[in-house]
């Protein structure tokens, strides 16, 4: 091989690299335990803080703490079971959505694991949606949520159940909840416990985690107290113009005969639920379907829920009408799927400096290589690609939701285990067999997707390992191992987190795996990114495995990063090219075979009715010492003579729709927000009404119309910049922006306390022409 030399520039990055990663392994051994003590008690772990009060107004501010004192487990208080009505044919049916948005500011956006995309503000706010379904006589039950989050955590999910035990007993267990994350990669990090995600976070966020928690069990608590008898209706249908294949030179490397069978590269079958009373009346939707939520790049520093997020908007515009955005009855949820190589980005990759394609193999540019290659959506900008997607993907449900005929009627039965991922063996023939290995992650890793790109020299499809990274890993990392080497193979690996323990795990050993049916619906929960092609394994496998033992022409979706996050999996044929999703599949090349052989399992117990006689399989540990956020809580001021809330930019008197009316304040980090809970937006718009001579909130920061900017400055000044982009649905007459915010105070030896202010704009007139 020829010796590699470095230009100026990558000798200057390389150095800067050296010295960030010195830091960090600095940092670790400061702020972490470097034991790696791990709590894995008997049921569900706890976490350190009390039961958080569940209100629909205020919630006060995150109890949980990071030192070491030791996890106490929660007393269990059951909520009685409110009465249910028995002689009908359906289901009881309860939907509920509450916010789950967390920190908004000084915190990094998980998805794209790049330094530096941090929050600074709100594009939307963030929602859990939870459905909870159960048979007539309410003997089995199930809820199933979906969350505007980037991917459900190990964590986040065993302090949910751990909650719901608390409030409910038994009710809401391991096997019969599912949390689903639809992926967007405009929501905060910090919510994790495996070192590579902590450290991808810039640390754990005991506020983001909490206001998350809360949320996802306030959902449930708000659709257990809704149910009612009704019937459940399913729908299919094809969509267009939302998403290409982002690796297809993997995807050509499965079968010809296999990929005969599909008339495309991607999935494009949407799935959807239709909710009603006895009555007919609307109560929800859960839409399925395999599209990536990354039209908001990684250039974005606004919370958002992306293109899903848009199509849950829409909807849930649509049918509770004269309510504000996150209000009203009618829940819709557009939820993930076997979306690993599927892109919203449908114009496809060019070099952002040329042009010209770069839909190549290894997704480079002549002039400057990967990093320029990107994909780009269908709009104007990232914003309006986010909205064209959506709003296709809100029409196509629709429609469904409008036609879907098909009841869905028998059994609720759950089925679920936990599985040490890392030790699996697979039967390959009658004399072979093969096995999963132990966490690692490749050189395409590192070169990120055209969705967005990572950084240094790093490439999709690197299949031999860089001397220069071998060697720096070695000296900060350690050596990997034969086995992990050669378990892997062909994958060269960058990063043998599974051995790696200090201070604790860097990924996941044990994970969930997980079957509910509802009569002939199969809602398979996948703790990762499914690829089009082993979803479409995946499904014909649990389908045949029902059929097999007298469960015929069911229906199997992948609900997709639920439970706990363990990145992709792609089919074994993908896997020998090294792309992005196959260098991202960490445990090794057999790892699709595992999970298909573990849900088969589940599929069989269910259809034998033999579900009791499952192994509960290893728990999960709950690990406690995180490191903290790296940004440091600051005291909030404003400037000499001002006060917080003060506006600093004011409005013109005069607006046209179409236009944006913008309006600057004295700020204060709105971090703080997600503590004290008094404000439930940081922003309103309002028209005066003559008829009553008041004030109507007809935006809040839900609304995609407005957008909440945050600007930090120095010695803890900010200013927040409110826009509204007035609507050609706007009514003439005239308007005023207010802005809710809180402020860290701190008086000399006194704890820091968190106060609430708000502020209102000057009018302002909204003309038609």
């Amino acid at each position: 091989m020829a010796k590699r030399t470095f230009s100026t520039l990558e000798t200057f990055l390389i150095f800067l690299l050296v010295m960030m990663t010195a830091i960090t392994v600095a940092l670790l051994s400061l702020l972490f335990i470097t034991s790696g003590t791990i709590e894995n008690p008997k049921g569900f772990p706890s976490t350190e803080s009390p039961q958080t009060t569940q209100s629909s107004t205020v919630t006060q501010g995150s109890t949980l703490t990071q030192g070491p004192t030791a996890t106490q487990a929660s007393p269990v208080t059951t909520t009685p079971e409110p009465p249910l009505f028995q002689n009908f044919s359906g289901y009881h049916i309860g939907v509920g959505r509450a916010d789950c948005t967390g920190q908004v500011a000084d915190i990094n956006m998980m998805g794209y694991s790049k330094s530096g995309q941090n929050a600074r503000g709100l594009l939307t706010r963030l929602y859990s949606r939870a459905f909870v379904m159960a048979e007539p006589d309410g003997s089995n039950r199930m809820a199933f949520v979906s969350i505007d989050i980037g991917m459900v955590s190990q964590r986040l999910r065993l302090e949910v159940l751990n909650r719901l035990k608390s409030k409910y007993g038994s009710l809401y267990r391991r096997d019969n909840v599912i949390l689903s994350g639809t992926h967007t990669h405009s929501g905060p990090a910090g919510y994790f416990q495996y070192t590579v995600f902590v450290i991808a976070s810039e640390g754990f966020s005991n506020r983001t985690f909490d206001y998350m928690v809360t949320g996802i069990v306030k959902s449930i608590e708000i659709a257990h107290t809704n149910m009612k008898p009704g019937k459940i209706f399913m729908n299919k249908g094809i969509v267009d113009g939302t998403q290409i294949n982002r690796s297809p030179t993997s995807y050509l490397q499965n079968p010809p005969a296999e990929r005969a069978r599909y008339s495309s590269n991607v999935d494009k079958e949407m799935i959807v639920l239709k909710m009603v009373d006895l009555n007919g009346d609307d109560l929800g939707i859960i839409s399925w379907f395999a599209i990536h939520p990354v039209n908001m790049n990684n250039s974005n520093h606004l919370v958002n829920s992306d293109n899903m997020g848009y199509a849950s908007y829409l909807f849930e515009q649509e049918k509770n009408k004269g309510h504000l955005p996150g209000q009203g009855p009618f829940v819709a949820a557009f939820a993930s799927s076997n979306l690993g190589d599927v892109s919203p980005n449908i114009l496809g990759p060019h070099c952002v400096n040329t042009g010209e394609s770069c839909d190549n193999a290894n997704s480079t540019c002549p002039v400057g290589g990967s990093s320029m290659c990107m994909s780009r959506g269908p709009g104007q900008d990232m914003l309006d690609s986010t909205q064209i997607i959506g709003r296709i993907l809100h029409q196509r449900a629709s429609a469904l939701y409008a036609l879907a005929s098909h009841e869905l009627t028998g059994p609720l039965i759950s089925a679920h285990q936990w599985v040490n991922m890392t030790d699996v063996t697979i039967p390959l023939n009658s004399t072979h067999t093969a096995k999963t290995c132990k966490p690692a992650l490749g050189y395409s890793f590192a070169a990120g997707t055209i969705d967005g790109a990572g950084a240094f020299n790093f490439t999709q499809g690197t299949m031999v390992p860089d001397p220069f990274w071998e060697s720096l890993r070695n000296q900060i990392l350690g050596r990997p191992s034969d086995e992990i080497k050669e378990c892997h193979k062909p994958k060269p690996v960058l990063i043998h987190t599974g051995e790696l323990s200090k201070p604790h795990p860097w990924h996941p050993d044990i994970v969930d795996v997980q079957i509910i049916t509802l009569g002939s619906l199969a809602i398979t929960a996948v703790p990762g990114e499914l690829t089009t092609m082993s979803g479409r394994r995946f499904r014909e496998a649990i389908k045949a495995e029902f059929a097999t033992y007298g469960m015929r022409d069911m229906t199997v979706v992948i609900s997709g990063l639920c439970n706990v996050y363990t990145h992709y999996i792609a089919t074994y044929e993908e896997y020998q090219v090294q792309r992005y999703e196959a260098a991202s599949t960490i445990y090794g090349p057999h790892t699709l075979s595992a999970y298909i052989q573990l849900y088969r399992g589940l599929a069989k117990a269910i259809a034998t009715d033999t579900v009791a006689n499952l192994s509960r399989g290893p728990e999960p540990p709950f690990f406690k010492e995180l490191i903290k956020p790296l940004i440091p809580n600051i005291v909030d001021r404003p400037p000499m003579g001002k006060n917080f809330g003060d506006v600093l930019q004011p409005l013109n008197s005069k607006y046209r729709v179409g236009e944006v009316a913008e309006v600057t304040f004295v700020g204060a980090n709105p971090k703080n927000s997600a503590e004290n809970r008094t404000h439930q937006t940081f922003l309103t718009v309002e028209k005066y009404e003559d008829a009553s001579s008041s004030w109507q909130v007809v935006h809040n920061d839900a609304s995609w119309e407005t957008r909440f900017y945050w600007h930090k400055g120095l010695l803890g000044h900010s200013n927040a910049t409110i826009q509204w982009h007035i609507p050609d649905t706007a009514k003439p007459g005239i308007y005023r922006i207010r802005y809710f915010g809180h402020n860290r105070k701190q008086d000399f030896l006194k704890p820091a306390v968190i106060l609430s202010f708000e502020s209102t704009s000057s009018d302002f007139e909204v003309v038609t022409t």
